[in-house]
């Protein structure tokens, strides 16, 4: 038998190394603005084209490249980092490995631009899937230009899994963002398709902070500044009114490398307990300056994990920095030293839950034990002589319902009185009448029994339908606000609600930009909830546009879907016999009546046949 076993190429191994550095535009973007920091730049520009696709290029007036290092730049684990295996032990730079550049010459096209301070002329480097093309004397000013060109042109595979333009845009802004927050010193702008982003002057931590979130963080955020024999603690946290149910405003760094780390992160939300909900996450842009002996940055390609040797005692003095940061604005009745300062729903060891007890004088025909049983499934309700006392059962999280005192209808904004009979005769004689039980679910008798109906999932289904042909045929109205809002929003929510606005426009919201990070609300749907937050609604989307990203979605019909269910009744909201029957006429009009738009039966029948088995 022959020898099979044989040496990969250079440009497959650096196809197949790629895959671990190089996953995505934001990926090619992160290592570009590392070698800028790292060769001592004051100035960096970001040149975007269609969301990296087309073209990334990373311009800076650091140190520049000789003729030589430039070429050699390129080659698999060529770096001017570390010298020796004690060096990875002392890593203070954000590169060292010497895989980045190897691996973007091996699946885009990129070009080359550098130039000594000390020399008059540059060079010019040209490399296409890791062939080298060409170099040649250049002008060029002092410092570097990367140009990376067709990401994964000779990858169609990779290439086809990239995500749609707006998500790998927004990963791309979130990657400027790190180290725009790292770095505040450095002076560094952020330009796509010829619009820019950010403009970022440089200046201090708190300067830098309100160029990427706005104006209005500028006085919710607290310092935090504490020193320790092991690691020296730094940044800002926001107070309570900042949090926000979305991940994404936590940014955290180690020596200005920014990490992901959920031990850590609950250190800094351990800080904020009984403070903010429990499914909230707090801002913060915290720095941890620590011995690099004592931590591990070789464990991940895209470096953001690390492992430290004390991560115990760090996490304990995160949460104590924080809390002492909170503590200066946070009223002084709050106890800090409790460990656990919330409510504790577990009972300590040895204390019993108090036991309620209760007779009745009522005596049944039948065995006790079996009074017991069908007891127990009335658990939770009142007799029905005090069902009118009981309070509303409020399933969902969001809003506490109550009932609407002009008695008229709530099921829908637009909807008004409706014209149909309670009292409508089924084909049996019998009244159609039907009826809300726990105040989320709708009895419907039919011929053949009766009907189950999620009232939420059914008018989620309901306005689905109406925003999709909104959107289609005719735009809704818009009612102008008396008052504008105006709204920020970092970078990268910044370019997402942009390309989002044609189709919120469709459904009468009027919104428009306001700056690079600020847009202004003139005028809401005519069916708007006075009481729902249009801040929060947006949140919301974008949110679960990057959660829900998928390069083949259909935008209109994601946008209608969670407009849908910001506007739809809810679980635990009571309506009148009117309102349930429009309820039940809309959906059964909807061209797909039996599934909700999110997933889920808006509907299920029980037959007479299936409950005379039941009671048999």
């Amino acid at each position: 038998m022959s020898d099979i076993i044989r040496l990969l190429p250079d440009s497959i191994a650096n196809q197949i190394a790629a895959g671990e550095v190089i996953q995505r535009p934001a990926s090619v973007v992160k290592e570009l603005l590392e070698n800028a920091i790292d060769a001592d730049s004051t100035r960096i520009q970001l040149i975007i084209k269609d969301a990296g696709k087309t073209l990334i290029q990373v311009i800076d007036n650091g140190s520049g490249m000789s003729d030589t290092d430039a070429r050699m730049a390129f080659e698999r684990h060529a770096t001017s980092k570390i010298k020796k295996s004690e060096d990875l032990q002392h890593i203070r730079t954000l590169g060292f490995r010497g895989e980045a550049l190897a691996s973007m010459a091996a699946v885009a096209q990129v070009e080359l631009k550098t130039r000594l301070h000390d020399r008059d002329l540059g060079t010019k480097i040209t490399i296409a899937g890791s062939a080298f093309q060409s170099q040649e004397p250049c002008q060029s000013p002092g410092g570097t230009s990367f140009a990376v060109s067709n990401l994964f042109y000779n990858v169609p595979a990779r290439r086809k899994f990239l995500k749609s333009d707006p998500v790998e845009l927004r990963n791309i802004i979130e990657e400027f963002e790190h180290i725009a927050l790292a770095y505040p010193e450095l002076e560094m702008t952020c330009h796509h398709n010829d619009t820019e982003v950010y403009n970022l002057p440089k200046g201090n931590l708190r300067q830098r902070i309100i160029g990427v979130f706005g104006k209005s963080i500028g006085d919710k955020i607290v310092s935090v500044d504490e020193q320790t024999d092991l690691v020296n603690i730094g940044g800002f946290i926001g107070k309570v009114e900042v949090s926000k149910k979305k991940r994404g405003d936590q940014y955290l760094f180690v020596n200005r490398r920014y990490i992901r780390s959920s031990y850590l992160h609950h250190a800094i939300r351990a800080a904020y307990e009984a403070l903010i909900a429990e499914e909230d996450h707090p801002f913060y842009v915290l720095f941890l300056d620590i011995d690099p002996t004592r931590i591990d940055v070789n464990v991940h390609p895209s470096k953001h994990e690390i492992k430290f040797l004390d991560e115990r005692i760090i996490y304990q003095y995160i949460r104590v920095a924080s809390r002492h940061a909170l503590g200066q604005y946070v009223p002084l009745y709050l106890n800090f030293d409790e460990s656990n300062p919330g409510f504790d729903h577990q009972l300590s060891p040895g204390m019993h839950a108090a036991t309620m007890h209760r007779t009745t004088s009522f005596q049944g025909g039948g065995p006790a034990e079996t009074q017991q049983d069908w007891r127990k499934l009335y658990d939770g309700l009142k007799s029905p002589g005090s069902l009118q006392d009981q309070p509303a059962m409020v399933i969902s999280s969001q809003m506490d319902y109550e009932d609407d005192p002009s008695g008229q209808s709530v099921v829908d904004g637009q909807i008004h009185q409706s014209n149909i009979s309670s009292t409508e005769q089924n084909q049996g004689g019998q009244q159609k009448v039907p009826y809300q039980i726990h105040r989320s679910f709708i009895l419907s008798p039919i011929a053949s029994g009766f009907l189950i109906i999620d009232q939420e999932k059914a008018h989620q289904r309901i306005l689905y339908e109406k925003y999709l042909t909104q959107m289609q045929d005719q735009p809704a109205p818009s009612q102008r606000t008396l008052f504008p809002t105006t709204i920020q929003y970092t970078g990268a929510d910044q370019v997402l609600l942009s390309q989002m606005l044609p189709q919120l426009a469709a459904l009468g919201f009027e919104i428009e930009p306001f700056g690079t990070t600020s847009f202004i609300v003139h005028g809401m749907p005519m069916d708007w909830r006075e009481s729902s937050s249009i801040h929060d609604f947006l949140e919301t989307l974008l949110r679960q546009e990057v959660e829900e990203s998928d390069q083949k979605k259909n935008h209109r019909a994601y946008i209608a879907r969670y407009v849908a269910r910001y506007q739809s009744i809810k679980l635990g909201q009571k309506l009148s016999e009117e309102e349930m029957q429009y309820l039940i006429d809309q959906l059964f009009a909807c061209k797909d009546a039996e599934w909700g738009p999110f997933g889920g039966k808006c509907y299920s029948s029980i037959s007479l046949e299936e409950i005379k088995k039941r009671m048999a």
